[in-house]
């Protein structure tokens, strides 16, 4: 066992221990008396000394000491009873830590850095109970968790292990703490600290590596910068966890269309190491024993899996018999008289108990029909849908003909009956060597059906729902979507030289298959290659089967392969050049870039090889695909890699080397395929002698024989491995456009233009960490244009904003970034992207002063503000003018999404309007001063409370303050001048009098529309000289028209510098009357004006923004105020 590093003296111990092994850091010893020396004088006494002793004070027989070479002191750091026992721990170290001390400068950093990984491996052997059995420790570990890295209380700590962190060649031995969302490290040693907090959405790449300076150690990649851990106790645990929170994080912030509510781990609030482990347990059942049972199956598979699998539906099992319990078997009855027996099972009782239980609840699924009338309707549908296989009615199979061909083709149907004799038919056949044998050599045509519904479990499917697909169609029938349409395109375009696909027979049937899948499966709908496979799967399976096995491909076996982002054959494509760097270090070697291949060989795994191989050739590959799974096409694709090495290494480009492989699969052929030749598929080169042919059986075989050893499991490690590395590359390249996009109207660098995108993309899913249905997962939408794709609301915008904006508002924090929100959200659907929010902030970064205070100026002209300072009692109820935008709040409330607009609604993106809209922002034009509307009494007092906000805390507080007192006198006794000429105008100008007599009527008590105040200046402006548009001497047109028989209010006019006037907004709401007789408004040109006059106000907004250091603040705190 490990121990606490005390310091020994050895000098007086050395008669009493003997060095066993020793290297330039520790020693192992054994104490005199124990083992070969133990017949000694010495070994008799140390040992009778031993005995006599106390058992409390006796000392372990073995011992390891810790010493560096420029010391004396010795420190023991293990003990053990058995030289076995010892032999362990040094092990280890040796493994893990020696060749580690060799990058440290002195001994006092290695007898810590020692000391500290000891320490730590005593702690995290104690952690090995659960949180049940030693809750108070791991209590200890959380607390410890929210004080080191201030995380908000809702992240869920899973579990923590003592590692070392290196920074660079420097390992910081520390404690891993690996949270729901967060993987967090921590460590100080010699007074330096290491904190890390990285979220799992940001990780890329999840592997175990090891290095000459590291045996073995955990990679983690994020945003490009590697990560590596090493000297984990329980290494292959960690990683293994580590890989669940990523995959998951990954899954259900990114990939949507896959992750379903139902998910086992669906709830973040609810995840700990435990339900991390039966998840896998669950996931992974074959490879932790022989015999696993789930809801409707029992299913064997012999040790390694590849000699003998079975699955038996539970249905089948009529009885379970305990035959023998002296050789703990058990007997499984089936129906049809067949029994199976498993001997030496562990727990075989409770494993017979179970099955016992979950017959009795998984029931026959000819019991699901159990009404006559639903059973008829059943027959009546099946009159429309074909019920024979395409390649029987249209290429019947003739048992009379005596063609070599046939001959064989008989041969291997015999082949298969022997089998079925001894090894079964059906649900309960088992599979060996001897069936992948036969799959190998090519499946008869008369058996294909049959075997591709059984190996790829579509049997099970079709018979567990029985009428399904007839229901299905009933429902779609006469339906129309923007699947059928593609549909329709489509149809004419699957295996058009086939016959059956030159008729309305096979048409019929592919169009009925599809859009049924359409309608099951809307994630999905319906995506190009999917009529290339079904049209080959209606050649061999009657429609409804053809159906199941169509489910069971895109469901199942090809996880993510059709859906908008085509993700899981991304990733297969990624295990396909790791396959290659692997097995083909040649090509490797003279193909730096893999990624052509990748490029090449999509249509391969999208297709199954059926595009670019003969119709007859493909099948067998088929074949293959449906025993082995993603496996076959794998090891095929290598073989064919492999068979062109020579040719590919004297290719000078991508286009010679396409060129290369179109040549090869033109030359491949099937010289056993009983098709007639209006039926196969005849390449260009079918007639040119000089072109060596291949065939399929062949170049299967090989595959087979040279990657046969690549394990399935293997391959959904790799598949796991990758998956992250794909998603993340996906959002690279949407950051990458979008930056493009935005990188034009703002004045930020790419790297702050970065930093922000991850900013504002990291607050998108702060507010899903902790939920199970957040209403922000559903504003992520990646089949939206890239500006799109990620969108803040309300709350996530306010956030941010308040992180991001360069001067401290601590007053009405809220109120302004409502405002905000809704200035900056151009279509009005309650959402800001990432292009709107950017060219907000770039305004209050790196504009002019102009510029900031109109944006400033127009905050305060949002409905949302106005609502709050004026009428409390109807703040949710703005002008009608507005309408239309809390007409979409209140209709979201139910559901606590917000709706988008109509043309993101839609299932795919109106590019007309899209374009429309694209074509208009360019054709903005600049906007003018002179356009904007005029502020009203409440929002220039609004106004003058921003600005003292804004100022608060500046070195130049007093002179600002005063500053702005002294604009807002100025313009107030420039209202009162023009008070004064619009009472004396009537007596000078009758002509006015109709127009302000009649505007105390039509000026509204709220704040006006934009359209309205708009209205209102253009009417002021036809009377208006043009020295009345200078600010020093402006006319009545400045100001709203009053009334002539208003008289001036004490709130209209200037008493001082001290503006007492900000008391209005106190006494406004309580006296509407009060508001309406004191109405007056000011042009932007006028403050604008004003404010120029006042230098220090001037310096204020025109001081540079350290943005970078706003950034880091931002990065810093944004889970913070996630509390």
């Amino acid at each position: 066992m490990w121990l606490k590093p005390e310091e020994v003296l050895l000098k007086n111990a050395l008669k009493l221990w003997v060095t066993e092994k020793s290297n330039d850091y520790f020693v192992l010893q054994r104490r005199r008396g124990y083992g070969e020396d133990s017949g000694g004088l010495t070994g008799l006494l140390v040992g009778t000394l031993d005995t006599v002793l106390d058992s409390t004070a006796k000392v372990a027989p073995f011992r390891i000491l810790h010493q560096t070479p420029d010391s004396q002191v010795y420190w023991s750091i293990a003990c053990g009873a058995s030289l076995e026992e010892i032999s362990q721990h040094w092990d280890w170290l040796q493994q893990n830590i020696i060749r580690t001390l060799s990058v440290f400068d002195s001994g006092e950093d290695i007898t810590s850095f020692v000391q500290g990984k000891i320490r730590g491996l005593i702690a995290e052997e104690g952690t090995s109970a659960s949180d049940e059995e030693d809750p108070e420790r791991f209590r200890e570990a959380v607390l410890r968790f929210e004080r080191l890295f201030g995380l908000p209380q809702r992240e869920k700590l899973v579990t923590y292990f003592s590692c070392s962190y290196w920074r660079g060649r420097v390992p910081n031995q520390g404690w891993i703490y690996l949270s729901t969302n967060f993987l967090c490290f921590y460590s100080y040693m010699l007074g330096n600290e290491v904190k890390l907090v990285y979220s799992w959405d940001e990780v890329s790449r999840l592997d175990r590596t090891s290095s000459v300076l590291l045996a073995d150690s955990i990679r983690v990649c994020v945003r490009g910068e590697d990560h590596f851990f090493s000297m984990l106790l329980r290494l292959q645990q960690t990683y293994l966890i580590m890989q669940q929170l990523a995959e998951y994080a990954i899954v259900r912030f990114f990939d949507r269309e896959t992750f379903k509510a139902e998910h086992p781990l669906a709830n973040p609030l609810h995840i700990t190491q435990r339900t991390l482990e039966i998840h896998a347990r669950n996931h992974h059942a074959n490879t932790l024993g022989k015999i696993c049972v789930s809801e409707n199956y029992l299913c064997f598979a012999s040790q390694d899996g590849s000699q003998c699998h079975l699955i038996i539906p539970l249905w089948e099992v009529f009885s379970v018999e305990l035959p023998d319990r002296g050789s703990r078997a058990l007997t499984v009855c089936l129906r049809g008289k067949r029994a199976l027996r498993f001997s030496e099972v562990r727990d075989f009782e409770r494993l017979a108990a179970t099955i016992r239980r979950k017959c009795g609840t998984a029931g026959s699924p000819q019991h699901f029909i159990s009404n006559p009338d639903e059973e008829g309707v059943m027959v009546g549908q099946s009159q429309a849908v074909s019920t024979e296989a395409l390649m029987n009615v249209f290429h019947p199979h003739d048992a009379e003909n005596l063609d070599p061909k046939m001959l064989k083709e008989r041969m291997k149907e015999q082949s298969w009956q022997i089998h079925f004799a001894e090894y079964g038919r059906g649900t309960g056949m088992f599979c060996t060597k001897k069936t992948r044998d036969l799959i190998v050599r090519g499946v008869p045509e008369t058996l294909r059906g049959e075997l591709w519904m059984l190996f790829s479990g579509a049997v099970h499917d079709m018979t567990s729902h029985p009428g399904y697909y007839g229901r299905l169609l009933e429902e779609c029938m006469g339906s129309s979507s923007l699947a059928c349409d593609e549909i329709e395109r489509d149809l004419h375009r699957s295996l058009p030289e086939h016959p059956a696909f030159q008729s309305d027979t096979g048409i019929s049937a592919l169009r009925r298959v599809l859009t049924a899948y359409a309608h099951r499966n809307p994630k999905i709908g319906y995506c190009q290659a999917m009529n290339i496979l079904t049209s080959v799967l209606l050649l061999y399976a009657k429609e409804e089967e053809a159906f199941w096995l169509l489910v069971a491909v895109c469901e199942r076996m090809l996880p993510d392969y059709f859906n908008r982002r085509i993700i899981g054959a991304l990733v297969d494509q990624a295990v396909f050049e790791e396959l290659i760097r692997e097995h083909l270090t040649q090509l490797t070697e003279h193909m730096t870039d893999l990624s052509f291949f990748s490029s090449v060989s999509l249509s391969w795994f999208l297709t199954l090889f059926i595009s670019v191989l003969p119709i007859e050739s493909a099948v067998n590959v088929v074949d293959c695909f449906f025993y082995d799974g993603i496996k076959a096409i794998l090891q095929l694709g290598l073989a064919v890699l492999d068979y062109n090495m020579d040719n590919l290494l004297c290719c000078h480009d991508d286009a010679e080397a396409v060129t290369v492989l179109n040549r090869f699969f033109d030359s491949v052929t099937n010289k056993d395929s009983p098709l007639p030749a209006t039926v196969q598929q005849a390449s260009a080169t079918a007639n040119d002698k000089s072109i060596q042919k291949v065939d399929i059986s062949d170049l299967i075989k090989e595959a087979y024989e040279k990657y046969g050893d690549i394990q399935t499991e293997e391959v959904e490690n790799m598949r796991k491995r990758n998956k992250l590395y794909v998603i993340q590359t996906l959002e690279d390249t949407t950051k990458q456009n979008v930056l493009r996009v935005v990188a034009q109207d703002v004045k930020f660098s790419a790297a702050q233009l970065d930093e922000l995108y991850m900013l504002f993309k990291k607050q998108h899913f702060v507010s899903c960490y902790w939920s199970v249905c957040s209403p922000a997962l559903q504003n992520h939408d990646p089949s939206l244009p890239y500006l799109d794709q990620y969108q803040l609301d309300q709350s996530q915008f306010s956030i941010l904003f308040n992180l991001l904006q360069p001067w401290t508002t601590h007053t009405h924090v809220r109120s302004l970034a409502r405002s905000a929100l809704q200035l900056l959200d151009e279509n009005g659907d309650g959402l800001v992207n990432f292009k709107e929010f950017i060219c907000g902030l770039d305004i209050l970064y790196n504009r002019s002063f102009t510029e900031k205070l109109k944006f400033l100026f127009k905050l305060h002209l949002q409905p949302g503000t106005l609502e709050c300072k004026i009428l409390p009692s109807s703040r949710f109820f703005p002008p009608a003018e507005d309408h239309s935008f809390s007409t979409r709040l209140s209709d979201s409330a139910e559901d606590g999404v917000i709706r988008k607009c109509p043309e993101r609604g839609r299932a795919k993106v109106d590019l007309q309007e899209y374009l429309k809209q694209w074509q208009e922002d360019l054709q903005r034009r600049e906007e003018n001063i002179k356009d904007l509307p005029r502020i009203n009494q409440v929002q220039f007092i609004g106004l003058t409370k921003t600005l003292y906000s804004v100022f608060h805390g500046n070195e130049e507080e007093e002179s600002l303050y005063r500053a702005v007192a002294r604009v807002t006198s100025l313009l107030l006794r420039m209202e009162e001048v023009g008070r004064k000429l619009q009472e004396s105008s009537p007596q000078k100008t009758p002509q006015s009098t109709p127009t302000s007599t009649a505007q105390p009527e039509t000026s509204p008590t709220l704040p006006t529309s934009p359209e309205t105040e708009t209205l209102a200046e253009g009417e002021g402006n036809q009377t208006e000289s043009p020295a009345s548009q200078q600010e020093t001497a402006p006319s009545h047109s400045d100001i709203t028209p009053t009334s002539t028989s208003r008289p001036s209010t004490p709130t209209s006019s200037p008493t001082g510098t001290n503006s007492p006037m900000l008391d209005t907004p106190t006494d406004t709401p309580s006296s509407p009357s009060a508001v309406r007789d004191g109405d007056w408004s000011f042009s932007f040109e006028q403050i604008l004006a004003s404010l120029l006059n006042e230098p220090a106000v001037v310096r204020f907004f025109e001081r540079a923004v350290d943005t970078d250091s706003l950034i880091a603040h931002a990065r810093k705190n944004q889970l913070k105020d996630a509390h």
